[in-house]
């Protein structure tokens, strides 16, 4: 088994289709299976055996789904990155997952190349204008076979603590989502169908439910680097887009957007959504606007990721992430992994097919997540009689912006390295755009002084572009429990 053999098929069925484009760039299943096999052919001369890790850091540009196929049809293990990231993000990913290459947008040179070089890893970086031109000069390899659970994707996510860790996601992990997403019960692809490719593909999100999915249907995903309300809609209408997954914030834009009528967006038959809770407000004003209709889901990195979805052929319960999908299974948990009676909040937990391998080389972090095939996801939620899920409340302390995770501690550390802070809390604040803010509160150390602007300014330089903290807050006391800890759910942010 690999993940590859889809393309594959796919490339035998519809060689001539059209299997990915952005703007007026395009490529055949049968070009895009050709160019992978190139980059594994490449791959092997750079020494990168089946098992290898192979990072990668690119937008949505056709590269990246011709190099992340590439790695997997080398018998390699995609890691993916944020381009966004800085040196430092870079550094521990690639020192952690042990990755023998990286590939790089030439864009993020500076930091991404810094970051290999810390981590001693062979830096390669991709200029769109050259790169597919130079493949041609490497050799087609033949596809490595794979075990069903052998690790594919490596996804690297912090949960609520610590330094972020790598969710090893196998070939039938993927594989399977990949069938599921794809199917009439969520998405309903098939060849001919057009999927709007505006979520990341660093993220398994974007990964799973686009990408592979459209692979695996014979379908054309269409790229958009960087989301804008007004590219979204030229792309849906320039071709005729049939499916869109999105987050959250992605259909406020959509929904608020003053010129939306100017567009014709009629192609467009059904949306999914994921990534954070969508409010009820903003489906039904998305679906009053465009005449197409969102169902929403529940997944993490950790399960590949979807768990849970409202399907399209059962009934639809705004505010709910519906029902487990096929051969898979939820259930609500105490702390000590007691099943909580009907009627009551629980920990989410998930078993199936989904559910990773475990992080990779730790196997401590692995045990505290998984216990009898059951990872426990940190988020509290509530089921109804119909066996739909409902999300409580996040994972403790995790911060989402915009559809990315964020994870308080990780910003805390980078702020604790500024000469003059003595204690510092990050928290989420609501945002009327992306959901949730980024809030930091700094007691400066005695006798030093510190101006929000500064604090503002060391974590914009040392983190990625969305994680640092927009609001900042300088005080002279923090809530604190009888241990010290810092109390987060007593801190108010004004």
């Amino acid at each position: 088994m690999n993940l590859t053999d889809n393309l594959r098929s796919t490339a035998g069925l519809h060689p001539d289709r059209v299997a990915v484009k952005m703007d007026d760039a395009q490529l055949t299943f049968a070009q895009f299976a050709g160019l992978a096999s190139k980059v594994a052919g490449w791959l092997r001369e750079l020494g990168v055996e089946p098992g290898d890790r192979v990072a990668l850091s690119l937008p949505n540009i056709l590269h990246m789904p011709v190099l992340y196929y590439g790695v997997l049809w080398a018998g390699g293990v995609v890691v993916p990155t944020n381009p966004l990231y800085k040196s430092r993000e870079f550094s521990h990913v690639l020192r952690d997952s042990d990755a023998k290459v990286f590939f790089a947008w030439n864009a993020v040179d500076e930091e991404a190349g810094k970051g290999a070089a810390e981590a001693g890893v062979t830096y390669v970086s991709v200029d769109p204008a050259s790169f597919l031109t130079e493949l041609g000069t490497y050799a087609a390899v033949e596809g490595v076979d794979r075990a069903a659970d052998d690790t594919a994707v490596i996804l690297y996510t912090s949960g609520t603590t610590g330094a972020p860790k790598g969710a090893e996601l196998t070939h039938a992990n993927m594989m399977r989502n990949a069938e599921i997403s794809a199917s009439d019960a969520i998405a309903g692809l098939s060849a001919g169908d057009v999927v709007f490719g505006g979520l990341p593909l660093f993220h398994v999100f974007g990964q799973t439910t686009m990408m592979n999915a459209a692979v695996l249907a014979g379908a054309t995903l269409t790229l958009l680097p960087r989301f804008d309300p007004a590219k979204a809609l030229e792309v849906i209408a320039r071709d005729k887009v049939t499916q869109m997954g999105g987050v959250p914030t992605m259909y406020v834009a959509l929904s608020q957007f003053p010129g939306r009528a100017d567009y014709d967006t009629s192609s467009l038959r059904r949306c999914v959504s994921g990534g954070s809770a969508l409010p009820v407000e903003v489906l039904g004003a998305f679906e009053e606007a465009y005449n197409a209709p969102i169902l929403e889901g529940y997944g993490l990195s950790e399960t590949s990721p979807v768990a849970a979805f409202n399907h399209a052929d059962r009934e639809r319960k705004a505010g709910s992430v519906g029902q487990p999908i096929d051969g898979v299974e939820l259930k609500l948990i105490d702390a000590e992994w007691n099943e909580v009676p009907d009627g009551e909040d629980g920990e989410i937990a998930i078993s199936g097919h989904n559910v990773m391998k475990g992080y990779f080389g730790n196997p401590e972090a692995t045990a505290s997540a998984i216990r009898d095939g059951w990872f426990r996801t940190g988020d509290i939620g509530r089921r109804d009689e119909d066996g739909y899920y409902y999300i409580v409340d996040r994972a403790k302390d995790m911060i989402i912006r915009g559809g990315y995770n964020i994870y308080p501690r990780e910003i805390e550390e980078v702020l604790y390295a500024h000469p003059a802070v003595g204690s510092v809390a990050v928290v989420g604040v609501p945002h009327e755009t992306h959901g949730e803010e980024v809030a930091a509160v700094v007691i400066p150390k005695p006798g030093r002084t510190l101006t929000e602007d500064e604090v503002r300014e060391f974590a914009k330089e040392r983190v990625a572009a969305y994680k640092y903290p927009r609001v900042v807050r300088i005080v002279s006391e923090l809530p604190l429990g009888p241990t010290g800890k810092i109390l987060k759910r007593e801190i108010v942010v004004d």
